[in-house]
């Protein structure tokens, strides 16, 4: 496990651990690494879990699925993120997701159950592990409720806006990458690709972003009309809001 330490300093849920109650911490939840190629399944909709899963190489996709095939991509998770969190902490409850390499992975699975009862050996970061988990299931409620925000609009052109907007204000940069390709995109916002291909060349005509593969810059206009790449525009509730990006 030590080869992962790099990895996981920057885990959440490993946050103000040293690297011996990191290692100690491995040892008291069972930690286990598995590998998987692209496209195998970790996880299956319909199964039960204790563990939850840290990606520590490649990535994986946390996707709903149906009898025909089609595919709805909740999140995509990197090297330091985790998933099957809730589940592994609800003793009992049947995933209805599935979680699937999107590219060869390594995976370091960590019995969470082992958290919610008294540790055997009283480690005494116990506590601070357990304030982290809270944490770590935190973020994951508002990277899904940013999917309900994108996915409740009513257009094809609307959701593409809201989600390549709230990309941009997060990384406070016109300029940005996203971590979906075309397909993964199209999945993510519940959209038919066709669609959202067309939607996305007449945004370009109309000269409001540019994109290459996964690659877009936004362009956004000011209040007199001019167009203005250091300022983004959004609105909440019909109010303007706006912040200046320049020099981040």
């Amino acid at each position: 496990m030590k080869k992962y330490l790099p990895i996981l300093r920057t885990s959440p849920f490993f946050k103000g651990l040293t690297d011996n109650e990191i290692l100690s911490i491995l040892h008291c939840v069972n930690a286990a690494t598995i590998s998987r190629k692209r496209d195998s399944y970790i996880f299956r909709a319909g199964d039960s879990t204790e563990v939850m899963g840290l990606v520590v190489a490649g990535c994986v996709l946390v996707i709903q699925e149906d009898l025909w095939g089609h595919r709805n991509i909740l999140s995509k998770c990197h090297a330091g993120d985790f998933f099957g969190e809730p589940y592994a902490a609800s003793p009992g409850a049947v995933l209805n997701v599935s979680v699937v390499a999107d590219e060869d992975c390594e995976i370091i699975l960590l019995n969470v159950q082992r958290l919610l009862v008294s540790c055997p050996i009283v480690c005494e970061h116990h506590q601070k592990l357990i304030r982290n988990l809270v944490g770590v299931l935190a973020n994951k409620i508002l990277i899904l409720n940013d999917k309900i925000t994108h996915v409740g609009k009513r257009t094809t052109r609307d959701k593409l806006l809201s989600y390549l907007s709230s990309v941009s204000i997060r990384q406070a940069s016109l300029s940005f990458d996203i971590p979906f390709d075309r397909q993964q995109l199209a999945d993510y916002l519940c959209i038919d690709r066709a669609a959202m291909s067309s939607e996305i060349s007449k945004l370009q005509k109309e000269g409001l972003i540019k994109t290459n593969r996964n690659h877009f810059e936004l362009t956004v206009c000011n209040d007199n009309g001019f167009r203005n790449k250091n300022v983004i525009y959004i609105t909440e509730n019909d109010k303007l809001f706006h912040y200046n990006t320049k020099g981040k």
